[in-house]
């Protein structure tokens, strides 16, 4: 009889002892690291707790004279749910008890638990923050708490992690969190109470990995971000659909493989694993890190949560409203608590952001807190600085968050806890009166100086700096002498923003723009004769994915007819450097529904010339002139480079200005293309968008190594800034 190998046999044994030891402690009795000395539970609120223990075994959980019995599952998981208590600073004992042993947390507090996520600007610790030797002396809190997550991003909702409360002193603090740990002292220092911090945070990660899976289920605008993620799931019918026809395909060609390596012949490939099922292996994937670092704390019961995130997302614009919304849509059922309180910061003016999209990221995190029920944002262009992305003065950060929360959860309504927002604004005689709420006392200037970073424009006036005087207790006057006709205005609008206006309690005015003229992109000033068009659609290009959700959607107002369609595209680069292009042409079709991105869900499909095309650009070789033909390229389907339409200019060997649509794949690649005729020049491309930042984006012919009409360039990814809009000219 053949010996086994020593390898497989040693390899063998150590499978057996991992499974046996696997076996073992799913039979003890323990609790998840949340639940671990001198934590802090969350007063008034029914307190959950769970854990492990022998299968169907009985389990008592005991706490400050409550005994609650829980049974264990056929895999050993329990949970009991204690009533509420009230806040109590001396320690306390915690025990489970199940099949004769017991586990016990001691210095069990009963006060305040606040979750504290984010990025780098919440993982800062305290020992790098502004004065931190005399912070570090000074911290002799300790009934304030602090657990932070270990970074380790994860497939699959992890139930623990390694990890301990530590109390606060000056021998542990320094690497606390420090805007959680200054938010947190702040409350102690109010409320009397003790304070518990979930510290869940990791430098230069974006909101999605943060995310449940279930937020992204909550968001039409994310669904693609769901499929994707969902396909990855074993279990889940997309995976078991791409696994099985894997197994198939791999059933078929092992039978051939073996044949052709009995005959000594050339084996072929097998086939490739599928990409779709494949595991993410990056932190900053989706879900990751929510899964791996704050998964092991739901659903510990908490009061509210505070968040410092953003850098990693800034050049999304819009999108971030989204995302956030999936983030809490994710929150609320995971910790169990749909009326979670969400306080974050709005980042700091920065030198390193692109000029314009920080103010539009700006926009979005305002629009957080206008939009999605329990947020509130605070105001941090006083106490940044510009020339780095990570401001130390973490103390007023903290201050400003837990003043937040002091009114808004806690009965302080004598605080003021927001700076001036922006209400609405009205013209009378080629001035802007601007109007404000959150004023307290009324507005001021922080310096004593003239009010700073307020713009206005109107029709063919570009911006200008504007005279800026407070008229009133809530309204600021805004004229210029460049601009006789102000139909737009805007506030703070650079990413290097520090203005002077603020309100009685210190607290500065939020970045702002509105108006007519107040929009995305610089089409109104770069093309005269966009002024005359109506805007159809707009379409932040970072929000390209399976479905196309518009920004904006007039479709169903054009109501009367039009004589000519247009399309502005706009790309701006990480270095701030914009390309844009304009073409207008007679109209190709009467149904507005079928001008914008050509969707399978839309039934657009224009192959076929066009007249009348008016193109202006600051593209080289782009020609601005009037009354050219061109040709569209406008389907969802896949497409050869077979020239079956006859194009003048067009090859049958590259991807240009005639092409053959694939009637069999008719949502698939997709083009949504404009071309010039004579002389052959790509206006515009917008290629498998469905791919996101993976899609085909260019202006101009391309010159580049690839297809002139930028097919399979990928080259969406090189811009941080991508506007479309989709325009129609009213007919007389």
């Amino acid at each position: 009889m053949k010996k086994p190998c020593p390898l497989i046999r040693c390899l063998t044994l150590t499978l057996l002892a991992l499974l046996f030891s696997t076996l073992a402690s799913a039979q003890e009795l323990r609790l998840p690291s949340v639940f671990s000395d001198h934590m802090v539970l969350q007063r008034d609120t029914d307190i959950r707790v769970w854990g492990w223990a022998p299968p169907n075994a009985d389990v008592t959980v005991a706490f400050k004279g409550q005994s609650v019995n829980a049974r264990a599952d056929k895999d050993g998981r329990w949970r009991a749910d204690l009533k509420p208590v009230a806040a109590d600073a001396s320690p306390v004992e915690l025990t489970v008890t199940a099949a004769g042993k017991s586990v016990s947390v001691k210095d069990v507090l009963v006060g305040e638990v606040w979750l504290c996520s984010g990025q780098s600007n919440m993982a800062w610790p305290v020992q790098k923050a502004d004065n931190a030797d005399k912070e570090i002396a000074d911290a002799q809190w300790p009934q304030i708490r602090h657990i932070e997550a270990p970074r380790t991003p994860n497939m699959q909702p992890q139930d623990d992690s390694k990890t301990q409360w530590e109390v606060c002193s000056p021998e542990t603090v320094g690497s606390f969190t420090a805007v959680g740990y200054f938010f947190g002292r702040r409350l102690h220092q109010e409320l009397g109470v003790p304070v518990g911090l979930i510290n869940c945070s990791w430098g230069g990660t974006k909101i999605e990995p943060w995310t449940p899976l279930e937020g992204f289920a909550e968001v039409p605008e994310l669904k693609s971000i769901y499929q994707e993620v969902l396909t990855k799931q074993p279990g889940s019918a997309p995976y078991q659909k791409a696994a099985g026809q894997y197994l198939s395909s791999m059933k078929s060609w092992l039978p051939k493989a073996e044949q052709a390596f009995a005959k000594e012949s050339e084996l072929t490939p097998p086939p490739d694993y599928p990409e779709a099922i494949k595991p993410y292996t990056s932190h900053q994937s989706p879900t990751m890190l929510y899964n791996g670092m704050m998964s092991p704390f739901t659903p510990f019961a908490i009061k509210g949560s505070i968040w410092y995130q953003g850098e990693a997302n800034r050049n999304e614009g819009m999108a971030y409203l989204y995302k956030t919304e999936a983030l809490l849509a994710g929150w609320y059922k995971v910790w169990e608590h749909p009326d979670l309180p969400y306080y974050f910061v709005q980042i700091a003016p920065y030198k390193g952001s692109n000029t314009d999209a920080l103010p539009e990221f700006w926009e979005a995190q305002r629009a957080i807190e206008q939009q999605l029920p329990h947020t509130g944002m605070i105001v941090i262009s006083d106490i940044g600085n510009i020339n780095n992305i990570h401001p130390t003065n973490k103390q007023g950060v903290g201050l400003r968050l837990a003043n937040m929360a002091l009114k808004r959860d806690y009965g302080r309504s004598d605080l003021i806890d927001m700076g001036p927002r922006f209400r609405d604004m009205e013209v009378s005689d080629g001035k802007v009166l601007v109007h404000f709420d959150d004023v307290a006392d009324g507005l001021s200037a922080r310096d004593g100086k003239h009010l700073s970073e307020f713009e206005i424009a109107g029709e063919g006036q570009p911006w200008a700096v504007a005279q800026a005087r407070i008229v009133s207790k809530d309204t600021v006057e805004l004229s210029s002498p460049s601009v006789p006709n102000p139909s737009a205005i805007r506030f703070g609008w650079v990413n290097v923003s520090t203005p002077n206006l603020m309100n009685s309690a210190g607290l500065p005015a939020a970045p702002f723009r509105a108006g007519e003229l107040a929009d995305t992109t610089g089409m109104l000033m770069n093309v005269p004769e966009a002024k005359d068009y109506e805007i159809v659609y707009e379409l932040d290009l970072n929000k390209m994915g399976k479905s196309i959700a518009y920004d904006t959607d007039n479709s169903g107002k054009i109501v009367s007819p039009y004589d000519r369609i247009a399309y502005y595209l706009e790309l701006t680069d990480d270095k701030g450097e914009t390309q844009w292009a304009f073409v207008s042409m007679d109209a190709f079709t009467n149904d507005v529904k079928k001008i914008g991105v050509p969707t399978a869900a839309s039934g657009a499909s224009f192959q076929q010339y066009v007249t009348g095309v008016n193109v202006r650009s600051n593209v080289d070789g782009v020609p601005n002139k009037d009354g050219l033909k061109g040709n569209l390229e406008f389907w969802p389907n896949n497409y050869a480079q077979a020239n079956s339409a006859n194009i003048p200019g067009a090859s049958n060997d590259k991807f240009d200005n005639g092409d053959r649509p694939d009637p069999n794949r008719a949502d698939g690649y997709g083009s949504m293309q404009v071309h010039i005729v004579d002389p052959v020049v790509t206006v515009f491309a917008v290629n498998h968008w469905t791919t996101g930042n993976g899609a085909d984006l260019g202006i101009g012919t391309n010159k580049g190594s690839g297809q002139p009409d930028w097919t399979f360039t990928k080259s969406a990814s090189r811009y941080s800034v991508k506007q479309l809009k989709v325009l129609v000219h009213p007919k007389n």
